[in-house]
């Protein structure tokens, strides 16, 4: 049985993977065994849901009692601190979006990875929505000249600002885009903020690129949104997160385990912190 440890049991994301994992038994012989976190009423609560016994206080608690874990800490600048000592022990890792809310934090999640030959996986839910099949482009459709990708994200959230929600956008971007390597330094991007909406331009693969961040309100959130620009046509789709947009994540991360390496190269997990990055120092560059 491969046994999975979860932290970051905040997350509502944690819900799922045990109801994946323990309740449905979506994939045989795999089993989440221990929460981190101490015995919380939130992990009192997946502990009765997953019929989980263990809970530890840290993530280096786990020990050999797990076998791979994944990190769903709402705030992506933990993610370094919470995945480190399972990396360093060679344990596989699914670190749930954002690989990190630092270029740093992510090259030392990758090099501890690489040193360590231990599987490591980040994407977000909207890289597996139907709707970006829409986006490929043809001979009909020309190249594609704009893409603008729009949806909730708020800069001043304690989760790490725009990295919490932001990364959806950026990674649906890059899915779009083919999965170009975005290195850190080559971007420019100019941002602009007016009230709720922070708005974001930059050229990515030659193409140019807009992004539009809304803060959400109170029991109110935009949905997710991609219009792409083509030489000859427009394409323009709502990016739908079904009940279990979780799911693909889940599986392609243990195949990723099952097959001994990641289908996700180091550049492609590195590019969308870089470009989240360098919209936010932009940001904090020109605030208003």
């Amino acid at each position: 049985m491969l046994r999975i440890g979860l932290i970051g049991t905040e997350n509502s994301h944690i819900t799922h993977f045990t109801r994946f994992l323990n309740v449905e038994e979506r994939h045989p012989g795999v089993r989440a065994t221990a929460l981190v976190g101490g015995p919380s009423p939130r992990n009192q609560e997946l502990a009765e849901l997953g019929a989980i016994e263990r809970i530890v206080q840290e993530p280096a608690d786990l020990g050999d009692e797990v076998d791979a874990a994944i990190v769903s800490s709402r705030d992506g600048g933990k993610h370094l601190e919470h995945a480190r000592p399972l990396l360093e022990a060679g344990k596989a890792v699914l670190v749930d979006k954002p690989l990190a809310a630092s270029v740093a934090d992510a090259q030392e999640l990758l090099a501890l990875a690489e040193r360590s030959g231990a599987v490591m996986l980040s994407c977000s839910a909207l890289r597996f929505v139907p709707e970006l099949s829409d986006f490929a482009a043809s001979q009909e459709t020309g190249r594609l000249r704009h893409l603008h990708v729009s949806g909730p994200a708020d800069p001043d959230s304690e989760y790490a600002g725009l990295f919490f929600y932001g990364i959806h956008h950026v990674e649906a971007a890059l899915e779009i885009l083919g999965n170009p390597t975005v290195a850190p330094g080559t971007l420019e991007v100019r941002t602009v903020r007016r009230e709720d909406t922070v708005v974001a331009w930059c050229e990515i693969a030659g193409t140019q690129v807009t992004f539009t961040f809304l803060t959400p309100g109170e029991g109110t959130r935009t949905p997710f949104h991609a219009t792409a620009i083509y030489e000859n046509a427009a394409v323009s789709r709502p990016l739908t997160l079904g009940g279990d947009y979780n799911a693909p994540a889940l599986a392609e991360f243990l195949q990723a385990v099952e097959d001994g390496a990641s289908p996700r190269s180091p550049q492609a997990l590195l590019s969308p912190v870089v470009t989240l990055c360098a919209i936010t120092e932009s940001l904090e560059r020109n605030p208003s």
